[in-house]
């Protein structure tokens, strides 16, 4: 994920490993009280800003707003921030005053994609510091051998199920595939996939997706203050896509992971009878900032959501730093800001029922030990410089307090290559797919979901005549109507597998309450932990990759228990199914 899409962070010498991705009717209010939603009172005159202030200082915050030369716009209560415009100078004024804990700009954008590997002989891939996915097409091997997989030298074979049941490892591997008769989940359960958006079209998921309350928050920005492509041009009236398009892919995977109906297409996903509700926060040039995020946090929880899948990192930081010498005091009241911002929104869903599920990032970095910190700011393009970072700075939301954050492990069952680990940032792990896990670089050993077909076709992964051109795309035509799957690596493949494990969980033993069922999040983390699979570190602990003729160490800390690679073990689809509290 970082989160989130796809790359080579870690890796970046063997040109490997980053985060995820692949390359809806009109937005309405959230149904919140007036006196609790966002107030917007005036057109901001200059670059707008995200002002948020200390518990009960609100009249302080605008009074300091007024004497840094600022002008209110808006402001929402519920998340303890003020919209305000100003000129230069403005965020360093306000910033000192005490009330004030954090000053973001209000960027009006939001990346996730950043395609590395060569499409024709592996995965497409997200970039370690956008999405949470990977790619490679080379050989690799471990100096450890993994417990092998049963399948993990045949991927493809027919099996019982949907036509591409066979290729779907990772149903297997958490035993997803017999959960579907015993527990397929509720209709009543609202899983809510905050990404690029979701092809509400596609025919597998199209039964499954609530278009009535999905909505988008955010808006296309044709070119960057520079001139050069940036969402690329408008589709749609006012730059504002359906709720029912994807112009990446991303979310599209995702939702597909986790609820593609059993209806005889293509694949199943985890809890193939809940519904999907897109909640859109990611442009389509992959970008995820802080307002977008804030809105769709505070809109699953306001309609009932019962789960949400983010996975991505807020940008433009890939690790928030309150006070790094090497920033500026605007780039720490920035960061500052999308902590501060980001931790009200998340504990504001939780508090309301909303289970978070979050991708750990593919930056092949232990989180519990960073060093160096290479990719911030990530926006605007050209910014980004070297600062040196340590377990003060952290990844958001993945190491955001009440989040529970997913690791990646390929077919074989080793945690990904590309993998961020770290014994306190790592609950639970999950399929994320490792084209690299076994001898050469295979597409099959990556995560099949649902793709949108005029993405694939805009990044010639199909030709005119609607065939795939490479391994890492499939085409099924079973029911006569041609839908598209596409292979991707990445911790945001791995994130919604546990997604639909816990809408598996608030299926069996929520209780009726808004937006259908209702079940604590303390609780389906709790279950969740409980059925899954225990998975203690590798022996020797120092596990060593090997790619391109060059090693990797990643250094597995804790028990059996909880460990930095597997935090409480890899999610288990049949023992949800099966477990009685």
């Amino acid at each position: 994920m970082r989160r989130v899409a796809s790359g080579g962070m870690a890796l970046a010498a063997m040109a490997v490993f980053t985060a995820c991705s692949a390359p809806a009717a009109p937005p309405a209010a959230s149904p919140v009280t007036p006196a609790a939603a966002p107030q917007r009172s005036a057109a901001p005159a200059g670059p707008a800003y995200l002002v948020f202030y200390a518990d009960g200082r609100q009249r302080q915050a605008r009074e300091a707003v007024r004497t840094a030369g600022g002008t209110m716009v808006g402001e929402d209560a519920r998340l303890g921030y003020l919209m305000a415009s100003g000129g230069d100078g403005f965020v360093e004024k306000v910033g000192v005053d005490g009330s004030i804990v954090g000053v973001s700009p209000d960027r009006s954008i939001g990346f996730v994609t950043d395609p590395a590997a060569d499409p024709t002989t592996g995965p497409t891939t997200e970039t370690a510091a956008r999405r949470t996915g990977s790619t490679s097409s080379t050989r690799t091997e471990s100096t450890s051998s993994a417990a092998a997989f049963p399948d993990a030298e045949s991927l493809t074979g027919p099996r019982a199920g949907e036509p591409l049941a066979g290729r779907q490892w990772d149903m297997r591997m958490i035993g997803a595939d017999r959960a579907h008769a015993k527990a397929p989940g509720s209709r009543k359960v609202l899983v809510g996939v905050i990404d690029t958006g979701v092809d509400g079209k596609h025919p597998d998921i199209a039964p499954n997706f609530n278009r009535e309350l999905s909505r988008n928050f955010v808006t296309d920005i044709p070119k960057d203050k520079n001139g050069d492509t940036l969402d690329g041009p408008c589709e749609a009236a006012g730059c504002k896509d359906p709720v029912d398009e994807d112009d990446d892919g991303h979310g599209t995977h995702v939702a597909s992971t986790i609820a593609s109906p059993v209806n005889g297409i293509g694949v199943a996903g985890v809890a193939p009878d809940v519904q999907i509700v897109n909640i859109r926060a990611g442009q389509d040039s992959g970008y995820f900032f802080l307002k977008p995020s804030l809105d769709a946090l505070t809109y699953a929880a306001d309609i009932g959501v019962d789960v949400v899948n983010m996975s991505y990192y807020v940008d433009p930081w890939l690790f928030n730093c309150k006070s790094n010498k090497s920033d500026t005091k605007e780039q720490q009241l920035e960061q500052r800001a999308i902590i501060t911002g980001m931790q009200r929104a998340l504990d504001y869903a939780r508090e309301r029922g909303v289970t978070l599920i979050s991708a750990l990032g593919n930056g092949s970095t232990d989180l519990g030990h960073p060093k160096v910190d290479k990719e911030s700011p990530g926006f605007p393009p050209g910014e980004k410089k070297v600062r040196q970072v340590d377990n003060a700075c952290v990844d958001v939301p993945a190491e955001s307090g009440g989040v529970i954050s997913v690791s990646a492990v390929g077919p074989s069952g080793r945690k990904a290559i590309y993998s961020d680990y770290g014994v306190e940032q790592t609950d639970i792990a999950a399929p994320g797919g490792d084209a690299l896990d076994g001898t050469g670089a295979k597409a099959t050993r990556s995560i099949l979901a649902a793709a949108p077909e005029r993405v694939l076709r805009a990044a010639g992964r199909i030709d005119a005549d609607g065939n795939p051109k490479g391994s890492d795309v499939v085409k099924d035509c079973t029911r006569g109507t041609c839908s598209y799957y596409q292979y991707l690596d990445g911790t945001s493949m791995a994130a919604p597998h546990a997604a639909g494990v816990a809408a598996i969980l608030v299926s069996r033993f929520g209780k009726p309450g808004k937006g259908g069922l209702e079940l604590a999040p303390a609780t389906v983390e709790e279950l969740l932990y409980k059925t899954a699979t225990r998975k203690a570190c590798p022996s020797p602990r120092e596990y060593v990759y090997k790619a391109y003729g060059q090693t990797v160490t990643q250094d597995c800390e804790g028990g059996q228990d909880d460990n930095g690679f597997f935090g409480h073990g890899v999610v288990n689809a049949w023992n949800a199914a099966t477990v009685e509290p």
